[in-house]
C-alpha cells in the first residue's frame, strides 16, 4: 500500500482538530494563566510569554511522543508491510471508538471519563504542579511535566495519526507531526492572546469551557468518528 493511499491531509487535519478541542487541554492552560496572573497581577507580558512558553513545551513534548509512537510502529514494520490493510482498519476502528466515547460524553457526561478526560485522581497533582508556575521559564519547564498528565485524554487521536504516518518513516513523518501539533496547540495560543489583549478574563475562558464541555466532546467525537469511518470507506 503506497503512502498516498494510507493517509491524506484531511485525515491528519481532522484528527488534530479533534485533539485540539479537548476540554482538558483548555482547562490546563487556564490553570497556567491563573497561576501566572496570581504571581504577576500587573504584568500582562508575563502572561503572554508564559502562555506561549507553556504551549511551546506542549508542542515539543508531543512531537517527541509522536516520534516514539512511530518508532513503536516501526518495530512491527514487517507486519505492517504484510497486513497494512488490517492495521489501518484497526486504527480507523480505534478512532471510531474514541469518537463514540466523546459523543457519549455529550449525552452522559461524567468528569474524568475514560479515554476522553484527565482522570480525577490526577487533577489535584496537576493543579499543585501548575501552582509553581510564576514565570515564562517555569511555564516552559513545567509544561513538559504536565504533558504526561495530558496523555490520558489526548493520546488517542495522536496514536491514530502517528500510526497512519508511520509508513513514511521517522524523517518523512516529522513535517506532518509538526503540522499536527501546531493545530493541536492553536487553541492554547488563541486563548493566551485573548487573555493578554484583554478580550476576556481567564475566568471567562474557564467558564466558557465548563458551559460548553459537552459540546466540545461532541465536536471531537464527530470528527474522530468521521475520520475512522472515512478511512474504512475510502472517503479520505
Amino acid at each position: 500500500m503506497v503512502v498516498s493511499e494510507t493517509f491524506t491531509l484531511g485525515r491528519i487535519t481532522l484528527l488534530a482538530l479533534a485533539d485540539s478541542v479537548n476540554p482538558c487541554e483548555i482547562a490546563v492552560l487556564t490553570m497556567v494563566l491563573v497561576s501566572i496572573l496570581l504571581a504577576n497581577p500587573r504584568n500582562k507580558k508575563k502572561v503572554l510569554f508564559a502562555g506561549l512558553a507553556f504551549s511551546l513545551a506542549v508542542f515539543i513534548g508531543y512531537l517527541a511522543y509522536g516520534i516514539i509512537i512511530i518508532q513503536f510502529f516501526k518495530v512491527f514494520a514487517e507486519f505492517l508491510r504484510e497486513g497494512s490493510k488490517y492495521v489501518y482498519n484497526g486504527l480507523a476502528i480505534l478512532a471510531m471508538i474514541i469518537g463514540a466515547l466523546n459523543i457519549k460524553d455529550f449525552f452522559f457526561y461524567k468528569a474524568g471519563s475514560f479515554g476522553t478526560e484527565m482522570p480525577i485522581f490526577m487533577r489535584p497533582k496537576v493543579k499543585k504542579i501548575i501552582g509553581n508556575i510564576t514565570s515564562p521559564k517555569s511555564a516552559f519547564l513545567i509544561g513538559f511535566i504536565v504533558t504526561l498528565f495530558l496523555l490520558p485524554c489526548t493520546i488517542g487521536p495522536y496514536i491514530v495519526a502517528s500510526g497512519l504516518l508511520s509508513e513514511l518513516g521517522t524523517i518523512g513523518a516529522i513535517p506532518w507531526l509538526l503540522y499536527y501539533n501546531l493545530v493541536f496547540i492553536l487553541p492554547m495560543i488563541v486563548i493566551t492572546l485573548i487573555v493578554y489583549l484583554g478580550l476576556a478574563r481567564v475566568e471567562d475562558v474557564s467558564g466558557w469551557k465548563e458551559k460548553n464541555i459537552r459540546k466540545l466532546h461532541l465536536i471531537a467525537g464527530i470528527l474522530l468518528f468521521l475520520v475512522g469511518l472515512g478511512i474504512i470507506l475510502g472517503w479520505i
